[in-house]
């Protein structure tokens, strides 16, 4: 009789260990899934970003010399991604191609001036940031005129704000979901053995004797819960590759890293915090307490 109850327990106590390492798993994987869309978004904001380009019109007397020497130094700019020169001659083939006629026939002479096309880096694409070098620029001795889109660097900046701020909201409010989803399969499972601990205070042993194995335990199905999530994760990554190339999942090993250690922290801190007061909380209750 007694071995079929303690097979029956030992049964009881898997199904219980299994419950939350789903649980666990489940909620890492929702959380790692936002989190990939929270990285992946910022990366394709920078894409955007690096798409804009200030253009300088030099003036007639900046020599080929003068233009090499300047391309270089704004290369060397810590706001600078690239640099593409276009020469008056190719802007007027260009501009006659758009229009699909030679404008020059008419005009008699080429109006257009040398160009230089800085590209830049993603934090300077806003438009206090372009405002500010529009005007370093205009003091250039060998610029002529400064040109930018300034309604579009104005959209791209309002639409990233917004976007930013509700996939932040979205973040936490799913993340506070998480907490609370594995702080509850935790209390479950530690409610199921409420009376060892209240037996285990009863002859002696101390809050922190009675609560360190069931943090250790905790932490180890947290990381069991985590491992599967990070292999659902990886084959999103593989399946997600696969549609969306161009986006460069398998080979942005940094957004991997932060992945990983993302979930392998919150399986770590939210199983350790949540076991914590879910023990404290069986430490303090009194012996008749323990019925309801």
């Amino acid at each position: 009789m007694a071995s079929k109850f303690e097979s029956y327990q030992k049964r009881r106590l898997a199904s219980s260990y299994i419950s939350v390492v789903i649980s666990i798993a489940l909620v890492l994987f929702m959380v790692g899934v936002l989190g990939l869309v929270l990285l992946k978004s910022t990366l394709v904001t920078n894409r955007v970003k690096e798409k804009v380009a200030i253009t300088l019109f030099l003036k007639d007397k900046v020599t080929s010399k003068q233009i090499n020497t300047f391309k270089a130094s704004l290369q060397a700019e810590d706001f600078t991604k690239r640099v593409v020169f276009t020469s008056k001659k190719q802007a007027a083939k260009n501009y006659s191609k758009e229009i699909g006629e030679d404008f020059m026939q008419f005009l008699g002479e080429n109006p257009l001036k040398n160009g230089i096309d800085i590209f830049l880096k993603a934090p300077y694409v806003t438009p206090e940031k372009m405002q500010a070098l529009e005007a370093k620029f205009l003091k250039n001795a060998f610029v002529a005129e400064v040109s930018y889109d300034k309604i579009l660097i104005d959209l791209i900046t309002k639409n990233i704000k917004k976007i930013s701020f509700w996939l932040l909201v979205v973040s936490g409010f799913f993340s506070l979901i998480a907490v609370i989803l594995i702080n509850s399969s935790i209390r479950l499972s530690i409610y199921s053995k409420r009376f060892n601990i209240k037996t285990m205070q009863m002859v002696g042993a101390t809050k922190g004797f009675i609560r360190k194995p069931f943090i250790w335990q905790s932490i180890k199905l947290g990381f069991i819960g985590a491992f599967i999530a990070l292999v659902g994760l990886a084959i999103v990554f593989y399946y997600l590759d696969k549609f969306a190339p161009s986006l460069g999942f398998l080979e942005d090993y940094n957004t991997m890293l932060y992945l990983v250690g993302g979930v392998i922290s919150a399986a770590f801190i939210i199983t350790l915090i949540s076991t914590f007061f879910a023990t404290q909380r069986f430490l303090n209750l009194r012996t008749d307490q323990l019925y309801y």
